[in-house]
């Protein structure tokens, strides 16, 4: 019998690490938030900062974002807006993140013609996922806290990325409670991954915290 040759299996190409999508707590002065980023952003590969901001009259929402702009676009980072679309135009920002349908289809085809960043939060169905994707969301958020600081399980969370990644090809961002979630939010396919809260509490200062995040990116998920 002719020996054969057994060619070995072929792998899939690896994903690449999922970049990161800072999400500030809400920003009153923006001078002093702008000074206390500023020197941290280089700590990580950052695609995105969502800015959010305390309620205020339009043209103090305008003046915020201005003076925090400078400071993301130093690092080479899109500067995203949570709602208020109808600022990004007039501020400096490069889009907004729309946190529920209603306002994702009366706002994103007034960002569009500018080319500007349209995000899609607030998907509680896949079926909301779908639609979005198909009304021009640049990317799909999942596992978000609420108004009231609610998220769905972890498990539910795993679940619609594993969905969305092998699906769709729009981005997806994955929403990470804490530092050990990224590791299985990126193995479940998050193209992008979202940090909040608990890097800008960390007390050693948010430079530290997102370099601890870059670490546990680069890690494996746990078996």
């Amino acid at each position: 019998m002719e020996a054969k040759i057994t060619p070995p299996a072929k792998q899939p190409p690896a994903r690449p690490a999922p970049r990161l999508y800072l999400a500030t707590p809400p920003v009153e002065d923006a001078r002093e938030f702008a000074g206390k980023i500023s020197g941290a952003l280089n700590e990580a590969d950052i695609a995105a900062v969502l800015l959010r901001l305390v309620p205020a009259d339009e043209r103090t929402l305008i003046n915020r974002v201005k003076a925090i702009a400078p400071a993301v676009h130093a690092a080479d980072i899109a500067l995203i807006i949570e709602g208020h679309a109808e600022i990004v135009a007039h501020s400096g920002a490069d889009g907004a993140h729309l946190p529920d349908m209603e306002s994702l289809q009366e706002a994103g085809p007034r960002l569009k013609p500018d080319n500007r960043i349209v995000g899609a939060g607030g998907m509680h169905t896949r079926h909301d996922a779908m639609i979005a994707a198909e009304d021009g969301a640049d990317y799909i958020m999942f596992g978000e806290p609420d108004a009231d600081g609610n998220r769905p399980s972890f498990d539910a969370i795993l679940d619609r990325i594993e969905w969305w990644s092998e699906v769709f090809e729009i981005p997806c961002v994955a929403w990470a409670g804490s530092l050990e979630e990224i590791g299985e939010l990126r193995a479940a396919g998050a193209d992008f991954i979202a940090v909040g809260e608990f890097v800008f509490a960390d007390p050693r200062g948010l430079g530290p915290a997102l370099a601890d995040v870059t670490v546990h990116l680069s890690a494996k998920a746990p078996a």
